[in-house]
């Protein structure tokens, strides 16, 4: 099978089930992206580069700018598709990220060759991240915004032969004309290298708390009120003064990665920490880590916070459950479809930042007790979301598609 990955990022999503294909002497795989990283290959796999031709126009009305600019990077990949027609690869499946607009015209280039996308999200004024917050609502012209930036994937939407998205909650966005022909099929995660270290102690190159027995931990990609930052903060004060002896950890980078930043142009890290009086020495920003660091934080962690609107769900939070951590985490629809109260983790309110401290301090005081959730947690990763049985879906469905077989046999 011959396939042609699109996303703007290398590897990103498609990274597992890249390395399955290009293992594989019989398949042909070539990903298109804007960012080569020339420091991350994939054996089996060529990369080809492309790059949109400028950058949407200041005076574009604000509503549209994201629509222009899918087109300009559909207009760049369909020029690198027309290069690598011209040299013989016509590929079998196109396989590509919905949203940025890589595969907005791949039906123009290849007619004849399925079209499957993978759905993140799909953006709504009501009922889920946009007007979670009540102290923050949506303004009339925010709300008008929000329905113009699903152009792009209203047009994949339409023109895709296939469709996945890779949770419950998350296809549930889409609009029910759509949902026919999507599939629910998790990124999963290696729970042979995400495992559990009982004992582990904790020591980075610049921080060692091997003397810590308390450690707690918070992962997100940045820091913002969309992962519950500002909560979290106020709930460290919290633990503060309940737990002499915890520290706490934070692997995240000092940006916005989802939703608004503040509008006078300090980070949330500087904000929350003007706002709320904290023991610097026993919190830790440590940046975003490499793999096999992060690894070391999960492993040392007593308990582990995740918070999120209901928005997309953090691949973190089933690396987290998968190292065996205990999970205390938002009663968002998100985190519910993955952990159970009192089973697998704890849920929290998610605006009650004494809430989160006081369900941290429950673990922190009865460890033995929480064992048992830490091995359910563990175990629903091996029950749902290990590679060794969501890859061997992921590549059926992908050559079912490429077959032409609608619906295919492992649709959700």
């Amino acid at each position: 099978m011959r396939v042609l990955f699109l996303h703007p990022n290398f590897p990103a999503q498609f990274r597992h089930v890249a390395t399955v294909l290009g293992a594989n002497p019989d398949d042909e795989v070539v990903y298109g992206t804007k960012n080569e990283r020339p420091e991350w290959t994939i054996p089996g796999v060529r990369k080809a580069l492309f790059a949109p031709s400028r950058d949407p126009r200041p005076e574009t009305h604000h509503y549209i700018r994201p629509l222009e600019s899918a087109v300009l990077y559909g207009q760049a990949v369909y020029r690198m598709a027309e290069k690598l027609k011209s040299e013989g690869f016509v590929p079998d499946l196109i396989y590509g990220h919905s949203g940025w607009g890589p595969t907005l015209f791949m039906k123009d280039v290849f007619p004849n060759t399925p079209l499957m996308c993978y759905f993140e999200w799909f953006y709504r004024s009501k009922g889920a991240d946009a007007d979670f917050d009540p102290a923050d609502p949506l303004t009339p012209d925010e709300e008008a915004k929000i329905r113009v930036k699903n152009s792009p994937i209203l047009l994949d939407l339409y023109s895709c032969d296939w469709g996945v998205s890779p949770t419950h909650w998350q296809k549930s966005q889409f609009p029910k004309e759509f949902k026919s022909k999507l599939s629910v099929l998790h990124d999963g995660v290696d729970p042979e290298y995400f495992q559990p270290s009982p004992g582990a102690k904790l020591v980075l190159p610049n921080l060692d708390l091997s003397h810590v027995d308390e450690i707690v931990t918070y992962v997100a990609r940045g820091m913002e009120p969309y992962r519950g930052f500002p909560e979290f903060i106020e709930s460290v004060a919290y633990l503060q003064e309940k737990r002499p002896n915890a520290h706490v950890v934070v692997v995240a980078s000092e940006r916005v990665c989802y939703g608004k930043s503040l509008p006078n142009g300090k980070s949330y890290k500087e904000h929350m920490l003007e706002k709320v009086p904290l023991d610097l020495s026993r919190i830790h920003f440590v940046g975003t880590l490499p793999y096999g660091l992060y690894l070391k934080v999960l492993q040392a962690s007593s308990v582990h916070i995740y918070l999120t609107r209901p928005f997309v769900l953090s691949w973190s939070s089933i690396e987290a459950l998968s190292t065996g951590c205990l999970v205390v985490g938002s009663d968002t629809p998100p985190v519910r479809e993955v952990i159970k109260d009192g089973y697998n983790g704890l849920l929290v309110d998610y605006f009650s930042p004494k809430d989160i401290a006081d369900r941290v301090c429950e673990v922190l005081s009865h460890p033995t007790r929480m064992a048992q959730l830490r091995e359910n947690a563990r175990k629903t990763v091996l029950e749902r979301y290990s590679h060794a049985k969501l890859l061997p879906q992921h590549i059926q469905l992908m050559r079912n598609v490429a077959a032409g077989q609608f619906p295919p046999d492992t649709h959700l």
